[in-house]
């Protein structure tokens, strides 16, 4: 057993937590934890798991995780990102653009915008002064036509014997109003996924207005995922690759618990469209998800 492993048993031990209390806690599985205790990184699923679980498990026994990655950092694997040199930067290895050059760039698509909505607005104007004019005349003739017509009914109506005319009141009072539609149905509100909460590494969404839960997790590179439905039962739990989608129907739950052990390669769609992170995927990589359902009234 390492140093760094002794210390976090004996924090956990001073809080009076078992392994199966601290997977609970941390969502870890107990041989990571168990791996971690003696020291054993070769049964993670890579460095940078390493680098996250023990995090997590700081965080749970009540450690400061920057201190200990500082203080034992020669037993804790490296990623590929800590070792980049900041020589190799990307932004540091860009070009530079003479100040004068970049000042024209930036000037010539304002003008040429300006230009274009000057351009559109007379457009327009021209546009709606020449339709007004040719309108005014027959507009005219219309409402003359119009007059012409209702004075026509009147007179028409005078005409009439009293019975008929109260024949056909009474028929207008039966017959329904055109703008009345029988069974209109009434509009359903969209659906929405709105974080309500976010702390840490962990962010709680609502979903309401929705008919269905329908979730798929999409790898945009190698990304390891947990997924717990309701009753904390593991839907799938593993390694996505590349190109590689999980489809969970989770229509009959109330809530589903996601691990994401690196979001910035991960997708997560719910009905369709896609939830956009609360916290940002690159600056925290391992984010735990949950969304609560609230299936859609009928």
């Amino acid at each position: 057993m390492t140093e760094l492993g002794n210390r976090l048993k004996e924090a956990r031990e001073a809080k009076n937590y078992s392994l199966d209390d601290l997977q609970r806690i941390t969502k870890i599985q107990k041989r990571y934890l168990i791996g971690i205790e003696e020291g054993n990184y070769d049964a993670m699923p890579g460095k940078f798991y390493v680098r996250a679980f023990i995090k997590q498990y700081c965080e749970a026994v009540g450690l400061p995780p920057e201190v200990i990655f500082e203080e034992h950092k020669a037993e804790i694997p490296t990623t590929y990102e800590d070792e980049i040199p900041v020589s190799l930067s990307r932004v540091q290895s860009r070009k530079s653009v003479s100040e004068s050059s970049t000042k024209v760039f930036d000037f010539l698509p304002k003008l040429l915008i300006a230009l274009f909505v000057i351009g559109a607005l007379v457009a327009v104007w021209v546009f709606w002064q020449g339709k007004v004019g040719d309108k005014a005349p027959e507009s005219n003739q219309e409402e003359n036509q119009t007059q012409v017509d209702v004075d026509e009914n009147k007179s028409a109506e005078g005409d009439k014997p009293e019975d008929e005319t109260n024949d056909k009141e009474q028929t207008e009072e039966v017959k329904p109003s055109g703008d009345q539609k029988d069974g209109e149905d009434n509009p359903q509100p969209e659906q929405s996924l709105e974080a309500v909460n976010s702390s840490d590494y962990k962010t709680t969404y609502e979903l309401k207005n929705a008919k269905e839960f329908k979730l798929q997790l999409s790898a945009k590179g190698d990304t390891w995922v947990k997924v717990f439905d309701t009753n904390e039962q593991v839907l799938f739990e593993g390694l996505l690759k590349q190109g590689i989608k999980k489809d969970f129907d989770l229509s009959d739950d109330k809530q589903a618990y996601l691990i994401i052990g690196d979001a910035s390669n991960t997708d997560i769609s719910v009905n369709g469209k896609q939830l956009e992170y609360k916290i940002s995927a690159t600056d925290v990589v391992r984010q735990d998800i949950i969304i609560n359902y609230a299936p859609q009234e009928q």
